[in-house]
């Protein structure tokens, strides 16, 4: 398998929307796996989404389980996600690796429903909260051609310049 190269902003690419997979097959099964593989090469990489590889089908890897004390699902595939319902909304920064320069504060639901197929075609319902809800929100957002730089609450105040570490 192979780490794919991520497309970074202001690559006009990112604000395609995506197509609804029709079918599971090995040549999806095999793309997740090297979607997955891209993402955990990524620093601190917690999610990605198909289109920020260039393929625009509406697939999406979240696995928030590196970060301590939330509550979390472990490693999810999410194909054909749609968000059913979202209660509570709060402002949390966040940085995406198609922006690997800026972080940004965005405004994001706290708990979501949400239905999928699985990587076995089956049909799943699930509610996830806190920062496990947001990264899924941030991921799907992707496959509607947005990025998290769409969703500051202020262009002005609220965009950053990501620190770098050495």
């Amino acid at each position: 398998m192979a780490v794919l190269p991520i497309l970074t902003y202001p690559d006009a690419t990112l604000k395609q929307v995506s197509h609804e997979v029709e079918q599971i097959d090995d040549t999806v099964l095999s793309f997740i796996t090297e979607l997955e593989e891209t993402m955990r090469n990524g620093p601190g990489g917690v999610g990605i989404a198909a289109p920020q590889v260039g393929h625009f089908e509406r697939i999406v890897i979240v696995d928030v389980s590196s970060k301590p004390k939330i509550e979390q699902h472990g490693r999810l595939v999410l194909i054909n996600p749609e968000i059913s319902r979202w209660d509570g909304m709060k402002v949390g920064r966040e940085g995406c690796m198609s922006v690997p320069d800026f972080t940004g504060n965005v405004i994001r639901a706290e708990r979501i429903a949400l239905s999928y197929l699985d990587e076995q075609g089956e049909s799943q319902e699930l509610e996830a909260s806190g920062y496990e809800a947001r990264a899924i929100q941030h991921e799907l957002d992707h496959l509607d051609g947005l990025l998290f730089l769409d969703r500051l609450v202020s262009r002005r105040n609220d965009l950053f310049k990501r620190k770098t570490y050495k």
